[in-house]
């Protein structure tokens, strides 16, 4: 029997029960549907996370005192390590393929002016930082280029903070208290909204020096550089390695390069994205087991059809071919059936929440129809092997 006729046969007997077939593709479609739904869901999530990460430079390598995995603990916390200092951060910009190179402290401080007063983030960074982290200043300009030891007291301030200590009137050259000292404000910078949790335009820029003293620290908490783009990230760090154990005379640091921090980023969400795709996945088993029930249950109905086509010599390969036929076209149907509905209401979604990620990948379109196409062979094995082994006699006999 041709392939042809042997799908216009399973074509014919699922359309003789047009309901029944319906309801067992529905349980196919509604998992495919969640599994497209909620792998849209988590793919958006991931490249919209990834695309956050970026938005802050490329081909940055950060090094943090305290050796990761050693006995002083994770990095940044108080250790017996050596802490890093504005010389090392001199000393860095002097390597090969290195760019700009800024150190950073950070900590929470009141912040005054014209009789306001907020509580906020303040960061003492290097005049380069906004090169680093590709952050614009909308106003004015950024922290100039002074000697550590000469660093003057200026300040740039982030839109939020700016407004809420002078409204929509202009900051330039006004003074600001931050702690016991007085720093006059020289920019304001672009909005740039919230990155994990924090609020990047809520925020204070002090020259790191000045920072050192506000927080009354010894050294900074990182040293941030950028490197050509031509050279390897691996490269690079082994140069940064090399330089920061001769000055420390050992290796009491950390080093991370963005293209690791990206790739276990974007393992752990491809992780995630898998989850929530084995979820939606639960239902395809339920519209497996529907397919079974509803092809069992067309074996016994047809069990006279089944010794006809024996007694006039179809092979027992051909009817298993039938039955096999007709629950992968089951399967099928149901499978682009819930394609359509899982990219709708994917799509749906983005339109009316603009602010959730949503991204549907052609792989998982793919891999979704093939597995809806997979269920319904498996599912159809069985009872097509049982039609496929019935005697003709004994088939025809039967009511």
């Amino acid at each position: 029997m041709r392939w042809q006729d042997s799908l216009h046969l399973a074509l014919r007997a699922l359309t003789a029960h047009r309901l029944r077939s319906f309801l067992t593709l529905l349980g196919i479609a509604v998992g495919i549907a969640a599994v497209i739904l909620l792998t849209s869901i988590g793919e958006g999530l991931h490249r919209f996370v990834l695309a956050e990460f970026s938005q802050f430079g490329t081909n940055v390598l950060s090094i943090t005192p305290g050796r990761q995995g050693a006995r002083g603990g994770p990095p940044g916390l108080p250790s017996t390590a050596r802490d890093l200092t504005l010389d090392d951060a001199a000393a860095l910009a002097q390597l090969p393929h290195v760019r700009q190179v800024s150190a950073s402290v950070s900590g929470n401080a009141e912040v005054r002016a014209q009789g306001r007063v907020r509580r906020t983030m303040v960061l003492g960074v290097g005049p380069q930082m906004q090169e680093v982290y590709s952050i614009r200043v909308r106003i004015g300009q950024f922290l100039p280029p002074d000697e550590a030891s000469s660093a003057r007291a200026f300040v740039v301030l982030g839109a939020k903070l700016k407004r809420e200590l002078f409204g929509v009137g202009n900051a330039l050259g006004e003074r600001v208290q931050i702690g016991d000292e007085r720093f006059r404000v020289v920019g304001i910078m672009e909005e740039k909204g919230q990155f994990l949790g924090v609020d990047l335009d809520d925020a204070a820029y002090i020259p790191v020096a000045r920072g050192l003293a506000l927080f009354r620290r010894d050294g900074v908490m990182e040293i941030a550089l950028t490197y050509a783009p031509t050279a390897p990230a691996a490269q690079v760090a082994e140069s940064v390695r090399t330089l920061m154990s001769a000055r420390h005379g050992r290796e009491d640091f950390t080093i991370i390069t963005q293209e690791d921090m990206l790739a276990t980023l974007s393992n752990i969400l491809a992780i995630l994205t898998a989850a929530v795709g084995a979820l939606g996945g639960i239902s395809l088993v339920v519209g497996g087991v529907g397919i079974v029930t509803i092809m069992t249950i067309a074996v016994s109905e047809r069990t006279n059809e089944i010794g006809l086509l024996v007694a006039l010599g179809a092979r027992r390969r051909t009817i298993l071919a039938i039955f096999l036929g007709e629950a992968v076209v089951l399967a099928s149907l149901g499978g682009l059936l819930g394609l359509a509905a899982g990219i709708g209401l994917a799509q749906g979604i983005g339109l009316l929440l603009p602010a959730m990620p949503v991204s549907t990948p052609w792989h998982f379109v793919v891999i979704a129809q093939a597995l809806a196409m997979m269920v319904g062979l498996l599912a159809g094995v069985l009872p097509a092997r049982r039609a496929a082994g019935m005697n003709a006699v004994d088939a025809l006999r039967a009511e």
